[in-house]
């Protein structure tokens, strides 16, 4: 056993590999307290149980200590994850003559999920500059956070931003909010704004819901068309949570005229990718990157980012196909 006073942030290894599961029903309630921070088992040749391990459900007041420590206040998805966004208002960045909103593509997004185990999960998605990126990721060693991904999201940008998927497991949620806050610390991740209602944005969105498929959402003036794996998803014996890691997401940013600029990502296995790539590129988007988002996960999920900028409905229905290439349901 390591260090007991260490949490473990590596994602699993030696689990079970290719394991697809029918999604089981969640009852547990997470109950007690955290337990002090000890190490979970990484070294290699280990195994770790076969047994999964699934999520159980939680409510705000599960995570209040979470909310004060990364000082801002989350939200429940699906009763299992604690989400909080961070968005980099403070950026001013251009990509292809498009001057990019913050819901569109700069959301710094993390999330906790609590095991039947009294375990947490710690997953996220945090935009930094290339400036940040190296005192970030200084910051997230020295708290034993993984980077599972650094990667692009959008063409050529300025300045020039970088994404960093963060990954983290252990006894205390405190500990894992704790490093984060470091890291973001490191950064010029601006303080939460008040809520405020939602604002209807300058696009057919009902031409939209239709030629995707799903009811869209509107997310600070970007308009969202969010799907999710059909698959239960499994990081190393942690049964994820639907959507967790998981989604593909159309993102809709108005331009005016009924156009706008889409920058969106298709979660697929490795029999998908190249029906996708090739219906998005048929579609006339630009494609970004294609690439890994998580380390141990089952089955194996690929990502491809892509850009394209047009009517939106004529986009939407031209974009429909690469949804329908990859084993997805709408959320809305």
């Amino acid at each position: 056993m390591a260090d007991e006073t260490q949490q473990d942030s590596s994602p699993h290894r030696g689990a079970p590999r290719r394991r697809v599961l029918a999604a089981a029903a969640l009852t547990s309630l997470f109950a007690g307290a955290a337990a002090p921070a000890r190490a979970l088992s990484t070294k290699t040749g280990e195994a770790w149980s076969s047994t999964l391990v699934k999520p159980v459900t939680t409510d705000l007041s599960d995570w209040a200590e979470v909310a004060r420590t990364l000082g801002r206040n989350g939200d429940m998805k699906r009763n299992l994850m604690y989400h909080t966004a961070l968005p980099r208002r403070d950026l001013r960045v251009c990509s292809h003559h498009v001057l990019v909103k913050p819901a569109l593509a700069l959301g710094s997004h993390v999330s906790f999920v609590r095991y039947a185990d009294t375990s947490t999960l710690l997953m996220g998605d945090v935009v930094v500059t290339e400036h940040e990126l190296q005192r970030f990721t200084d910051a997230l060693h020295q708290h034993n956070i993984a980077q599972t991904a650094i990667h692009k999201h959008l063409l050529a940008q300025t300045p020039d931003i970088w994404w960093v998927h963060v990954h983290g497991h252990g006894p205390d949620p405190v500990t894992l909010a704790r490093g984060l806050r470091a890291a973001f610390d490191r950064t010029g991740t601006p303080p939460p704004l008040p809520l405020s209602q939602p604002k209807p944005v300058d696009l057919d969105t009902a031409g939209i819901d239709k030629a995707m498929g799903v009811k869209g959402s509107v997310d600070d003036g970007i308009y969202k068309s969010v799907f999710v794996r059909r698959e239960t998803i499994t990081d190393g014996n942690l049964v994820l949570p639907p959507g967790l890691g998981s989604t593909s997401a159309f993102n809709f940013q108005p331009l005016g005229n009924g156009r706008a600029a889409i920058s969106g990502d298709c979660a697929m296995i490795a029999s998908e990718v190249q029906d996708v790539l090739k219906a998005l590129r048929r579609a006339g988007a630009e494609l970004v990157e294609l690439h890994n988002h998580g380390l141990t996960d089952e089955p194996r999920l690929f990502f491809v980012h892509f850009w394209a900028v047009g009517e939106a409905v004529r986009l939407a229905r031209a974009l429909r196909p690469a949804v329908d290439a990859t084993n997805v349901v709408p959320v809305g």
